[in-house]
């Protein structure tokens, strides 16, 4: 494994502060945990370095930085991955002597664990001994010759997650995505619940190994026994790769289906789509010629280096256990979803999505994940309208929370605020230049006061007292603002559809 392709690794949200081609492409050999200002002694070539800077002081000797900095290029060290915990960010000091000494630096965001980067690399540097050729093997080689017989004979991952820990009494052991849902489970494993799950994974207890693969933080598979002390680590490993390479067969299928979403996405997003089209793509994609369906439409905020954004609805829609769906993505990194309910059963999408949605922030929390679902319909032709409510929905959810995660659906449109978030920024901005005309005038500082004062105005249900006492000023300055507002803008404040008209063109700001 190397340095770059830990930093490729989204799930740990790893950020280059200073690094070439050339020290990026060096292979890492271990890893090491140390706060010790001179930790030399106990590092080994070829390692990265984990640092929660605890020893580094703002108003320290520079020199110590740039001891502990030159005892890791001496002793051979691939990169420094530098905690942002303790001081908010990666100093500029610690930046200045990498650059120096020539050693990679890497941020690592605090919600992001040391232990969580350890088992990534240690994981991966599993998965690639486990594929050399070898002789020894820590599963007996009559569990190897049967799981990989059923492997290739099409078996589930319940049928491999079984027979792989059969020999070992089957312990309690559970396959999960990083949202807690239960993708098989031992037969000695009880129900558990998406959220315990997902705490579950987060937790300390018990032994937890990612399954490796070529995933995101949304879907990625994990191995997860509460009793970690019930199977050899080397065993576990051994059945994640395993796992690994089930997970890539199903993948391989996924994209083989990816053309066929995405032709039934670009049909049903169309502004004259033909219906039969549209039925047709619903055959290829083996979704029902009837209804009822549901549209739900999904954005991630920053974008990962592969669709996350599919990845992560995929997975929020993998927790409805009775829908069939297709999922891809559209021009401008839109996810967008087509549900269609068995048995013509129609489950409260928005309210399953909601409770789901927070697990998967809990994946990547500096993401701002965003998603609308739209009314059900009942035939492919009303499909159209679905997108648009679907979409008015999630203009809803990021003007009601921008920088967090939030599903959000018609019935949340509750306010003139989230109905105007759906209509396209260019109308609203002809809107509000039509309205407030000369208000927004920026060479007028008095325009600034009266667009201020008209705020506060409409705010305080246009009291003149409320209005007096919330900007300070006498009742009289505040008759004379409205008046001069209402003759530049031509509205009349005491008419309800006026005050309607300005509240509207303020909130298209």
């Amino acid at each position: 494994m190397q340095v770059d392709q830990l930093l490729r690794l989204d799930r740990l949200d790893l950020s280059l502060v200073w690094g070439d081609e050339v020290l990026l492409g060096q292979e890492i050999g271990g890893v090491t945990a140390t706060d010790l200002e001179d930790p030399a002694r106990f590092l080994q070539p070829g390692e990265v370095v984990l640092s929660g800077l605890v020893w580094w002081t703002r108003d320290g000797d520079p020199a110590k930085t740039d001891r502990f900095v030159s005892a890791l290029r001496d002793a051979g060290a691939v990169a420094l991955l530098a905690g942002e915990e303790t001081h908010g960010e990666v100093p500029v000091q610690l930046a200045d002597a990498c650059r120096e000494h020539r050693i990679a630096l890497v941020a690592v965001p605090a919600h992001t664990s040391f232990r969580a980067i350890t088992e990534a690399v240690y994981v991966r540097q599993w998965g690639e001994l486990s594929r050399r050729p070898t002789d020894h093997h820590a599963l007996p080689e009559n569990v190897r010759v049967d799981l990989d017989r059923v492997l290739e004979g099409g078996a589930s991952a319940g049928v491999l997650l079984e027979r792989a820990f059969a020999h070992l009494g089957t312990p309690a052991c559970y396959l999960l995505t990083g949202s807690g849902r239960t993708l098989a489970r031992t037969s000695e494993a009880g129900e558990l619940p998406a959220r315990r799950a997902a705490e579950a994974l987060r937790g300390t207890r018990g032994m937890t190994v990612r399954v490796d693969a070529d995933d995101t933080a949304f879907d990625a598979w994990h191995l997860h026994l509460p009793e970690g002390n019930e199977v050899p680590p080397r065993v576990l490993h051994e059945i994640a790769e395993l796992l690994g390479r089930h997970r890539r067969r199903l993948d391989r299928r996924r994209k083989e289906r990816r053309q066929a979403y995405e032709e039934l996405m670009a049909l049903v997003g169309a502004a004259y789509g033909e219906v039969n089209g549209v039925e047709n793509a619903l055959g290829s994609c083996a979704l029902p010629a009837t209804g009822p369906y549901t549209v739900v439409v999904a954005s991630l905020e920053p974008a990962g280096e592969r669709a996350d954004g599919v990845a992560a609805l995929t997975e929020a829609l993998s927790h409805l256990p009775s829908a069939v769906f297709a999922v891809a993505e559209r021009p401008g990194g839109e996810a967008l979803a087509l549900l269609a309910h068995e048995d013509g059963g129609e489950p409260d999408v928005r309210a399953v999505l909601g409770e789901v949605w927070p697990l998967l922030h809990a994946c990547r929390p500096k993401a701002a994940l965003h998603a609308g679902v739209g009314g059900p319909v009942g035939t492919p032709a009303d499909l159209g309208r679905a997108l648009t409510q679907a979409r008015y929905a999630l203009a809803a959810a990021r003007t009601t929370a921008p920088a967090a995660a939030l599903v959000a659906g018609l019935e949340d449109l509750r306010g003139l605020e989230t109905l105007l978030a759906g209509i396209p920024t260019d109308v609203r901005t002809v809107y509000r230049d039509t309205v407030l005309g000369p208000l927004l005038q920026d060479d007028r500082a008095s325009h600034a006061v009266l667009l201020e004062t008209l705020e506060v105005f409409l705010r305080e249900n246009c009291s003149w007292a409320r209005t007096s006492e919330a900007l300070h000023l006498h009742v009289n300055t505040v008759h004379y603002r409205i008046e001069r507002i209402e003759s530049l803008t031509g509205r009349d404040l005491s008419r309800l559809d006026h005050r309607l008209d300005l509240r509207a063109a303020l909130l298209c700001r």
